[in-house]
């Protein structure tokens, strides 16, 4: 999707600005209020170690061109990641399997990540407001794709992962038919496992509790192995 916000309205300019401008100041994660669950952050990895991971920010190969994790890991809370195991399970069933991008993520990443987008992005909500936090930060979303358990090789989805364009879309209905019929068959594997896909991104899937857990800034390397 272009990176241009000329077609915004004034309106909405000054929404974006004004945002931006208390995001720019916020020093720490946005203050929560109720009762939450412990967090039980744990990796992946050790869970299913049958999951592959691709963890995108820990390398250049992402949308800022450039590391923001010091540690190529990935972690969910517990029964995320068990029911993410589950999907892993029913997919290899069909000879595919899951390659994840992203998991828990600190908020200060995100804050990242929208200090660096475009108004254009921050509108359509490609990246998550720091104010109200990302979840991602609860521990209870994963980014992930699929790959071919006979070549080894990610199947070809609609768009790339992190593509900030319509074609990232779950309901995006151009693109080869085999990609949607991919970027389908992951959607029901996740969904069938307590997951929602993410209305802009095909390859963001939210736990059903992560109103149960707080928004977390804890680095990688805070979390033991």
């Amino acid at each position: 999707m272009p990176r241009s916000s000329s077609n915004l309205r004034p309106q909405n300019c000054l929404a974006l600005l004004l945002c931006a401008l208390v995001a720019g100041c916020q020093h720490g994660p946005p203050p929560e209020r109720g009762e939450f669950k412990e967090a039980d952050l744990v990796e992946i990895a050790e869970i299913d170690p049958t999951i592959r991971l691709d963890i995108r920010y820990a390398t250049t190969n992402n949308f800022l061109g450039r590391p923001v994790y010091a540690q190529a890991r990935a972690f969910l809370q517990r029964p995320a990641a068990e029911a993410l195991s589950r999907a892993q399970r029913s997919l290899n069933a069909r000879g595919y399997g899951l390659v994840v991008f992203d998991g828990y993520r600190p908020w200060s990443v995100t804050k990242i990540f929208w200090d660096s987008a475009s108004d254009e992005e921050r509108r359509i909500e490609f990246v998550a407001n720091p104010r109200k936090g990302s979840r991602h930060n609860r521990g209870c979303a994963v980014d992930l794709s699929l790959i071919d358990l006979k070549t080894g090789m990610t199947v070809r989805m609609p768009s790339e992962y992190d593509e900030f364009s319509e074609r990232a879309f779950p309901t995006y209905e151009g693109g080869a038919p085999e990609s949607r019929a991919f970027r389908d068959m992951l959607r029901r594997a996740m969904e069938a496992e307590g997951f929602t896909v993410y209305s802009a991104e095909w390859w963001h899937f939210d736990y059903k509790d992560w109103k149960q857990y707080r928004i977390l800034n804890l680095p990688f390397e805070h979390l033991g192995r």
